[in-house]
């Protein structure tokens, strides 16, 4: 690859010059030295030696985004729709500053920790971290960090979260099943903690206003693996004649249920109702559409990088906690059940 130096000689330049016309310093440069150095960049195709301008500046322009998996087995995050939109978010706003995107996905704090500090990230976005592992990450890197759905529990936080009303958005899924006359309703989840435990709560909260009781076998624990899925989903099958409807945590799980179902004749909405949470562009696609939860993944992507790039340019810490808004999004996948006698939605 063609250097700077050989650059500035080729065109009799110095490699001041030549490196002000690289990264865009052109004030002093006449238009002329400009497209006369341009010309030579194009034809030898030159890429900057990146590692070289970061060392000099003390910055890496790399932003770890680390999601630990605190499930049981392996998770392939990036199928769900929600997960990519948000990523992808993510890394058209760093781009657009500058800034590189480096995916970490471990199960374990200290490795995820060990690896951004080997990239010697300039910062760290961090998805659905809960209280255990937010201390421990609290403790190991010292650098800006903004998390994402993230639950402290009663640590001190320090930080910013880029969180979502949970707790109203189950709340919402609960009444509008017990306007639809439903009573028996399952509520499916891979975990039971953070912004899931939220979601379950509100939908708690919404049956106990109806006065209808939550059993603890309503709550469905699903496993994330696509074959250990596809168990829990036949073993929700045996228990089909217990529920009228299902709300689940997330639309991945709402559409696979859907279509799991649907693969054994039961039919959504006539024979079962369905709810999901997200509102990610598989349940405007699904048919029957699915109703859901509307959360913006996009905006949360983009509030993220403008609180990171914030705290790195200013060098302080932010602390801070957005809340973004829910909505009920009413499609096809939740049919009416006659009652003699309902509580109105309260929303």
């Amino acid at each position: 690859m063609i250097t700077i130096k050989e650059i500035a000689d080729m065109l009799g330049l110095s490699t001041t010059t030549v490196s002000n016309v690289i990264h865009g310093k052109t004030k002093e440069v006449s238009e002329a030295t400009v497209e006369r150095v341009r010309q030579v960049l194009k034809e030898y195709d030159y890429v900057p030696n990146i590692n070289a301008r970061n060392l000099a500046s003390n910055q890496s322009k790399i932003i770890g985004v680390a999601i630990l998996n605190s499930r049981k087995g392996y998770v392939n995050y990036l199928k769900d729709a929600f997960i990519s939109e948000l990523l992808g978010s993510i890394e058209r706003e760093l781009k657009e500053k500058g800034y590189y995107l480096m995916m970490c996905f471990s199960t374990d704090t200290r490795e995820l920790i060990q690896r951004v500090s080997a990239w010697n990230a300039d910062g760290l976005i961090l998805f659905g971290i809960v209280a255990e592992d937010y201390q421990k990450i609290q403790k190991q890197f010292k650098k800006p960090q903004v998390y994402i759905d993230s639950y402290p529990g009663d640590f001190y936080f320090n930080g910013v979260n880029i969180g979502l009303e949970d707790r109203r958005g189950g709340y919402l899924a609960g009444r509008y099943l017990l306007s639809h006359g439903h009573r028996r309703i399952g509520f499916v989840s891979d975990n039971f903690k953070g912004g899931d435990y939220e979601r379950y709560c509100g939908f708690a909260e919404a049956m106990s206003e109806a006065g209808v009781t939550v059993r603890d076998s309503d709550f469905i624990e699903v496993e994330p693996d696509e074959e250990a899925l596809a168990a829990c989903y036949e073993s929700l099958y045996q228990r089909l004649h217990e529920f009228t409807a299902f709300f689940c945590a997330s639309d991945f799980y709402a559409l696979c249920l859907m279509n799991f179902l649907t693969d054994r004749d039961v039919k959504v909405p006539e024979d079962i109702s369905i709810v999901g949470f997200d509102d990610n562009v598989y349940s405007r696609m699904a048919r029957p559409a699915i109703t859901t939860i509307h959360q913006d993944a996009t905006q949360k992507g983009v509030l993220a990088v403008e609180q990171l790039m914030k705290m790195i340019e200013s060098g302080e810490q932010s602390r801070d906690q957005v809340v973004l808004p829910v909505e009920l999004v009413e499609r096809d996948t939740v049919g009416q059940i006659p009652v003699t006698e309902l509580t109105p939605p309260r929303i």
